[in-house]
């Protein structure tokens, strides 16, 4: 049996205290790079382009960044699962179109466009978890596939109901409102991002979600039942695709053939900035939300700049690269083995006797 004497329960007091400082560090750093890039995205915009932070880049920035960051939310739901869902343009595309073919552009039909808007959405991305989740089919694959069958089928539904109609006025009329100076769709996706991050965080559902993300097997072996979280997060990620896309039109008014377009790559590229784990598992919902604003900012500091609006796909590919390169996990990792260099002398404990009974 061991021993301990008082030296040697201050020294496993302090080697637990330091563990735990250790752990808050490398979930600090997971999180802390988007952080410091918008700080330095704005430093430059306030040199290079002062026009960028003007009230009338904002009047397009927080009400589209927004938009991008309810997807990414959907995204991060899903990477959470060590997923990726490449429907989410699709899903949006169609949304868009059913939500103007439903209302038929009226304000008396818009509660059941929304309604209907969520339902396929929600459907959507049930099918995916299913195909993800039960069937065991490759992620990647799967959800492009599926992404690819819902935008033919959303441009097939908008040549034959759509044509020349607009979003109901009230739509189109409250995406336009700005409470205390801002856009009522940022209040709202402001709000769907707080529920979200108290969920994960606070409830018993939301820790299991992130417990079978980051170790599937032990979360099975632990009981909890791991393909009904991997259905759950693709079907939640479909839902809340549908909302980006109620939000879109709204402030769209008119629903075009490249609608949700470029929601293919955004949502991924912000999630992967603000240092979400592609292993799964860990992830942050108001970093997402910092990510999807930084490149939305982004995208409107070039075009100020005079470039393309098609360099967004450029922007978002290059950084959904620079992205893994110094992605949470690669900085976590880094930093864990610097701090278990630095804590390493303090680990032994020379007092600790063993005896043999």
């Amino acid at each position: 049996m061991s021993s301990l004497g008082n030296g040697d329960r201050i020294d496993v007091a302090a080697t637990g205290r330091s563990a735990q400082v250790i752990a808050s560090a490398l979930v600090g750093a997971r999180f802390l790079p988007i952080w410091l890039a918008a700080a330095a995205l704005l430093v430059v915009a306030a040199l290079f382009a002062p026009s960028t932070l003007e009230s009338t880049s904002w009047s397009y920035i927080l009400p589209y960044g927004t938009i991008l960051a309810i997807a990414a939310l959907g995204q991060m739901l899903v990477i959470m699962q060590a997923g990726i869902d490449l429907s989410t343009a699709g899903v949006i595309s169609l949304c868009g179109n059913v939500l103007v073919g439903v209302s038929v552009g009226d304000n008396h039909g818009l509660a059941v466009g929304i309604l209907v808007c969520l339902g396929l959405g929600a459907l959507v991305g049930l099918v995916n978890g299913i195909l993800v989740g039960i069937v065991r089919l490759n992620p990647l694959i799967v959800t492009l596939a599926v992404g690819q069958i819902v935008l033919a089928y959303s441009s097939k539904y908008a040549r034959e109901h759509t044509i020349s109609l607009q979003v109901p006025d009230s739509l189109s009329s409250w995406a336009g409102q700005k409470p205390l100076g801002i856009s009522a769709v940022f209040w709202t996706g402001a709000a769907i991002a707080v529920v979200v991050a108290l969920v994960l965080r606070y409830t018993a559902t939301g820790r299991r979600f992130q417990a079978v993300g980051a170790n599937p097997r032990a979360a099975w072996m632990a009981g909890l039942r791991v393909r009904s979280h991997v259905v759950l997060a693709y079907t939640a990620a479909g839902a809340l695709y549908a909302v980006a896309a109620i939000l879109l039109a709204g402030v769209r008014i008119t629903i075009d053939p490249a609608f949700g377009a470029s929601y293919l790559l955004a949502p991924i590229a912000a999630v992967v900035l603000a240092g979400a784990a592609l292993s799964g598992g860990l992830a942050s919902a108001t970093s997402t939300w910092v990510a999807a604003l930084a490149l939305t900012f982004l995208t409107e500091m070039l075009l100020i700049f005079g470039l393309s609006a098609a360099l967004q796909f450029i922007v978002f590919g290059a950084a959904i690269i620079v992205g893994m390169l110094v992605s949470g996990d690669r900085v976590a990792s880094i930093l864990g083995r610097l701090l278990r260099r630095i804590d390493a002398p303090r680990s032994t404990h020379p007092g600790v006797t063993e005896t043999t009974s």
